[in-house]
């Protein structure tokens, strides 16, 4: 059986306490906690946060900062990387949330080949600190929009089969990526395949340089989606990350009963 959860990518401003208590009363089942800008929270309100998330039944996963390259030309940038997506997984291990999703690198002046090559050592490195510091989290870089980032799905699904790292499949990114092309029979039995996964998706706005800005989802949009994870019997979490968050995420739930998913 198919099993979707269904969340938004932050709290709409009310705080994450405040956001989890609001995804319950709507009746969501997860939830994104955002270190877009930075990882500001201190372990004591991770824990606290991540009871209240427990005691809610709302599954929880945290997006790394945006400042991430573990392909810089400079060093000093990816130590600060490594450091970005490390402090994630600290606070993600006491909120009890299993995703680390991020962006890993820009291709640059590197081939795909060596780009590949880099952060694949840098999965490497860091799950060895990961595992040293028994934080129960797992890595997820995310599928990206725009052709100049490093991130298109068999890239990704590539990496997951040589180092273990999970996967955030980014819907819309990948409809941003190809100029709107997208294949959903093709990417959802490359998905299905994928072990350990979540998910984001929204309404996209793109150019031929791939991704410009999140808009709001269309209803056909939503359910072209969930016909097609029905179809494959593709159970995941989808966070949404729309504009208005949380008005997508009750347009998709009941889009979802509508399909009895």
């Amino acid at each position: 059986m198919t099993k979707i959860l269904l969340g938004p990518a932050g709290s709409s401003g009310l705080g994450n306490e405040e956001g989890l208590k609001k995804c319950s009363e709507l009746g969501l089942e997860a939830m994104e906690v955002e270190f877009t800008y930075g990882v500001r929270m201190k372990n004591e309100e991770a824990k606290r946060i991540g009871e209240l998330a427990k005691k809610l039944k709302i599954s929880l996963s945290v997006h790394g900062p945006y400042y991430i390259n573990l392909n810089s030309e400079e060093k000093e940038k990816i130590s600060a990387s490594k450091k970005r997506i490390l402090d994630s997984c600290e606070r993600a291990y006491y909120l009890g949330a299993k995703y680390v999703v991020f962006h890993a690198a820009y291709y640059g002046k590197k081939s795909r080949e060596e780009t590949y090559k880099i952060v694949k050592e840098a999965i490497l490195d860091m799950q060895k600190k990961i595992s040293k510091n028994k934080w129960d989290v797992i890595l997820c870089p995310e599928t990206t929009g725009k052709g100049k980032q490093f991130g298109d799905l068999d890239e990704l699904i590539k990496l997951s089969k040589e180092t273990g790292c999970g996967i955030c499949i980014d819907f819309a990114h990948l409809k941003a990526r190809y100029n709107g092309k997208i294949d959903y029979d093709k990417v959802c039995r490359k998905v299905k395949g994928i072990k350990i996964k979540t998910a984001h998706f929204s309404g996209i706005e793109y150019t031929e340089a791939g991704e410009r800005r999140h808009l709001i989802t269309k209803d056909s949009d939503i359910k072209e989606l969930l016909s097609y994870l029905k179809k494959y019997e593709i159970s995941i979490r989808i966070i949404n990350e729309s504009p208005d968050t949380f008005l997508d995420c009750m347009k998709s739930k009941k889009i979802k009963e509508a399909m009895k998913i």
